[in-house]
């Protein structure tokens, strides 16, 4: 049975329960009640620190950034909030997909609740009825350099609360005030330090990561599977990936991967043991050559090795978003336990941004490796079993697959080009106070669209592999996983024989391959 909510106390949120929301199996979410009574005295302790004048508070009597030596006079600090929201909310560039702008909310909304911000429990409620109504604003991709945070981008989804800007509702851009008329909502009026606590912090960059991981890890699994069926196709050898092998070299994530291989490969019989070879030995005094691959090409015989660090990569990533996710990010942090004002440096994107491009460079390998195993297949002078193309039809006049490599080709080129840490490219910035930056939120998009370029190049290869398979008549030998895997894809798209317009058929597959609810092959991952 689903779980219609999720909870959030701002310790507990994972990836799954993220997505599960984002993706609409989750429905709602709820607070977390003792929270909002923690949430609620830190809120009073910055109310009467602020009432009493007895401290300069960063971003309550200040000003910001370069201008924190101007103090404010009582009045003017409810003012400084709006202006802080109205000045940033300047991002340009294309919008931001929903879906990360939805979880980039669940994220704020989840760190603020740690109690640490001293927001009040009325700003939480609003920006839970927001997220409930899954109204996202528009939230263009330039603007944040990851230090301080997300501010302009998150700046964008302050001003929706404050019944400004545009908001995508029920797949339909409105105008907000407009919108929050309609479902009979008000203007959120900002209280002290509430601007600052909306827009400092790593939320967007971290929404992004949590959904780039769950995806990643499909990813990683249709990688695993084409793997697999490829292996079985040219009738490999076993020993490739053997527990005693991997064992012998026991790295975390290769040793998994090629636990998967196995237990996908059950069964199956066309996978060879190494004893079919020994009746070539002693034959003859000469050089006797023969017929038989007695390696294979290293795209399919170290998978393992592969993608094991692709594994590793992205588990590094998940648990490092988890931690990010359940983390206070602003400054300063409201101590009010022990009466203090903390001011630091928590809004540093670098941790995302790190963990983002090593899982980016990953990608990309996973990328390559199945980009080369496709070609493998297409290249008749290499495979020495398939017609040029896998061209079923009339090799000349017919021209099989051949166009779809240069798509994988491009794509994963494009993903090279993408691949260079961009937390690496820090410019000095806001009068050079951030003056070491993490670029965290392009980080995250940049591994985003190479994602996207992933599985491209690995739908293409599934149907490389179906074709093979198709070639070979051996669809209905194969084991269990790859006739699953062979039967999904072909439920889309049959197999190529006349020339024919594959595009659209080409963009179902990756769609339904992308949201195959039995493709995961990773339960811990």
């Amino acid at each position: 049975m689903k779980k219609q909510s999720l909870k959030l106390d701002g310790k507990s949120l994972n990836i799954e329960g993220l997505s599960a929301f984002v993706e609409g199996e989750v429905k709602r979410i709820k607070l977390d009640k003792k929270t909002l009574i923690f949430a609620a005295d830190s809120h009073s302790f910055l109310s009467q620190s602020i009432e009493q004048n007895s401290k300069i508070i960063y971003g309550v009597n200040t000003g910001f950034g370069p201008m924190a030596n101007y103090i404010l006079a009582h009045e003017q600090i409810l003012g400084l909030q709006k202006n802080l929201i109205l000045s940033h909310a300047v991002g340009m560039g294309e919008k931001i997909a929903d879906k990360f702008v939805l979880a980039a909310m669940l994220v704020r909304l989840n760190t603020l609740l740690r109690g640490y911000s001293g927001v009040s429990v009325e700003l939480l409620e609003n920006l839970q009825k927001f997220i409930n109504l899954r109204i996202t604003p528009i939230v263009p991709e330039h603007g944040a350099v990851g230090t301080s945070g997300d501010l302009v981008q998150l700046a964008h989804i302050a001003l929706a609360m404050l019944g400004k800007g545009e908001a995508v509702y029920k797949n339909k851009i409105e105008k907000v005030p407009k919108l929050l008329k309609s479902l009979g909502l008000k203007p959120y009026q900002l209280k002290p330090k509430e601007g600052l606590s909306l827009i400092n912090g790593t939320s967007v960059m971290t929404g992004i990561a949590a959904l780039v991981c769950q995806q990643s890890k499909s990813a990683l699994s249709l990688a695993t599977r084409n793997a697999c069926l490829a292996l079985e196709i040219i009738k490999a050898y076993k020993d490739s990936f053997s527990e005693k092998l991997h064992e012998l070299r026991p790295h975390v994530g290769q040793v998994i991967i090629a636990q998967k291989m196995r237990e996908i490969l059950t069964g199956s019989p066309f996978l060879r043991s190494r004893i079919i070879l020994a009746s070539f030995a002693n034959q003859s005094k000469k050089v006797l050559k023969i017929n038989e691959f007695v390696q294979e090409i290293y795209s399919l015989r170290c998978t393992a090795q592969i993608l094991g660090p692709v594994y590793d990569t992205l588990a590094s990533a998940a648990m490092v978003t988890e931690t990010e996710m359940n983390s206070v990010t602003d400054n300063p942090i409201v101590d009010f336990k022990n009466k203090k004002f903390l001011h630091g440096g928590n809004f540093h994107g670098d941790y995302i941004a790190v963990a983002m491009d090593q899982l980016k460079m990953s990608l990309v390998k996973l990328t390559m490796l199945s980009e080369r195993r496709l070609n493998f297949f297409l290249n008749q002078k290499i495979n020495q079993t398939f017609p040029p193309f896998l061209n079923l039809h009339t090799p000349g006049l017919t021209l099989g697959l051949q166009a779809l490599q240069f798509v994988a080709t491009s794509t994963t080129a494009q993903s090279q080009t993408l691949a260079y840490p961009a937390n690496l490219h820090s410019i000095s910035t806001n009068g050079d106070n951030q003056d070491v930056v993490s670029m965290g939120t392009d980080a995250a998009l940049l591994t985003s669209k190479v994602l996207d370029n992933a599985f491209i190049v690995l739908a293409i290869e599934s149907l490389a592999l179906c074709q093979a398979a198709d070639f070979l008549k051996i669809k209905n030998q194969l084991s269990k996983a790859s006739r699953e895997l062979y039967r999904f894809v072909r439920s889309v798209s049959k197999k190529i024989v006349e020339d024919r317009e594959v595009q659209p058929q080409l963009q179902l597959v990756l769609k339904e391959l992308r949201g195959w609810k039995e493709l995961n092959v990773f339960e811990k991952l």
